[in-house]
């Protein structure tokens, strides 16, 4: 080696370091692959997204091939560096030492590791895809090297009670796959990271948070006279509503409108007709999920169903519609326009009805309302003021002062709601 011409030395040792470049890019580009977009580059018959996903399977192998090259990259070169500074300054042994590892130092921080691993990391897949067929070669001529120093690694790790630890595997909680749908940024547009967020969120919601509630709910009384069933049909919003007979527990169907046309179209109507065309009632117990009830919609070819306590009451109605919504939005561009229940003020406060749901009325003005307890904003109200208020009585929830103006049959029905948190219009 000390014949070698001293221009050859460093050659050597600037090839040395771009070995060592090589294996830090490598490293940091194979560790910061994003797993499943290899997968499905794999899956798409991408041969170096196969290989280096092969590679990855077993990380204790490769992080081996590359920490056992790297080492020996720069051992190599700290002696070629050593060998240089001497025939340099054979006066001064010592300073030549000195010197070589000062600057041997800094040449593989700043061309070595910082750099070329700066680079992976930005551009994981451009370093990694090429490097792996080099790492695969390199994994069969060092086959001997990597099984001795893996298992005196085990050895060390069963010596110190070391163990594996929880292996979760790639699985991702909901919560996670949540953060990662939230950061996809601009490679997925606003209204399917919206969807994707509603879906996950169906575990969360439940069949009682989104149901018409039971005051609410539009049906057809057949003990009222025919004439009187007739109008309602024709008058009715819906496509599909329940028959009862004078109270909503005493439902007997659930009757599709085009179901009525022989009934509306008769010479001799009869409320028979009604109960023949209409289907069996669908009862769900509240409390359930709505991905539950989306599958049990589905499984059971249904598109409403009727809300039930313990008791077997009848608390409200739930449409697949309704579900729907959850996960695609409102069916309409303006929330607080199309919503009836919630009146914008030039004032900035809005007017709402006590009847709003928590949910929508958060939805609709981008608002945090608790929706822990209460579903509906009358029952929020009741129950932070823990008995039946009177008019004109304002209180403080959370962020938002409320106001309430109106009280009827011992419910509020009326309230103006102003938005602390919300720099107010100036006149």
């Amino acid at each position: 080696m000390n014949d070698l011409p001293i221009g050859l030395l460093f050659t050597i040792l600037g090839l040395l370091l771009l070995f060592s470049a090589f294996f830090s890019s490598s490293e940091t580009g194979m560790l910061s692959l994003n797993r499943y977009r290899l997968k499905h580059l794999a899956n798409e018959g991408n041969r170096s997204a196969k290989l280096a996903k092969r590679l990855l399977e077993t990380p204790e192998r490769l992080i081996s091939v590359i920490l056992i090259g790297n080492n020996l990259v720069n051992i190599a070169a700290a002696t070629i560096a050593t060998i240089i500074a001497q025939r340099l300054m054979p006066a001064n042994e010592e300073l030549a030492l000195a010197i070589s590892t000062v600057v041997l130092t800094l040449a593989v921080l700043i061309f070595s590791e910082v750099t070329p691993k700066t680079l992976a990391q930005r551009h994981p897949e451009r370093i990694s895809f090429p490097a792996s067929y080099v790492l695969q070669g390199l994994s069969v001529i060092l086959a001997p090297a990597v099984w001795l120093v893996n298992h005196i690694v085990k050895w060390i790790f069963w010596l110190f009670r070391v163990g594996h630890g929880a292996d979760n595997g790639e699985a991702l909680s909901s919560e996670e796959l949540k953060t990662i749908v939230n950061e996809s940024g601009s490679t997925l547009p606003e209204q399917r990271q919206s969807m994707l967020l509603g879906i996950l969120e169906l575990e969360n919601v439940t069949v009682d948070d989104i149901m018409v509630p039971r005051n609410e709910v539009k049906g057809i009384d057949l003990e009222d006279d025919i004439e009187t069933i007739a109008e309602n049909i024709r008058k009715t919003e819906y496509t599909r509503f329940p028959l009862y007979k004078g109270d909503i527990d005493k439902v007997i169907g659930i009757l599709h409108v085009r179901h009525a046309a022989e009934f509306l179209y008769s010479d001799n109507p009869s409320k028979v007709m009604l109960t023949k065309a209409a289907n069996d009632p669908y009862f769900v117990p509240e409390g359930t999920p709505l991905h539950t009830q989306l599958f049990n919609f589905q499984s059971q070819q249904l598109r409403m169903a009727l809300v039930v306590d313990e008791y077997g009451d009848i608390q409200g109605l739930v449409t697949l519609e309704d579900l729907l919504e959850e996960i695609v939005g409102e069916f309409t561009t303006d929330l607080t326009n199309s919503n009836k229940e919630i009146h914008p003020q030039r004032d900035g406060t809005f007017v709402i009805d006590g009847t709003a749901t928590i949910r929508d009325i958060n939805r609709a003005l981008d608002w945090d309302l608790p929706t822990d307890g209460p579903k509906t904003l009358n029952g929020l109200i009741l129950e932070h003021v823990e008995d039946i208020p009177d008019a004109n009585l304002s209180l403080k929830i959370g962020n938002y002062l409320i106001e309430i103006l109106q009280i009827k049959d011992n419910a509020v029905t009326a309230t103006r709601i102003r938005d602390l948190g919300t720099k107010q219009p100036t006149e």
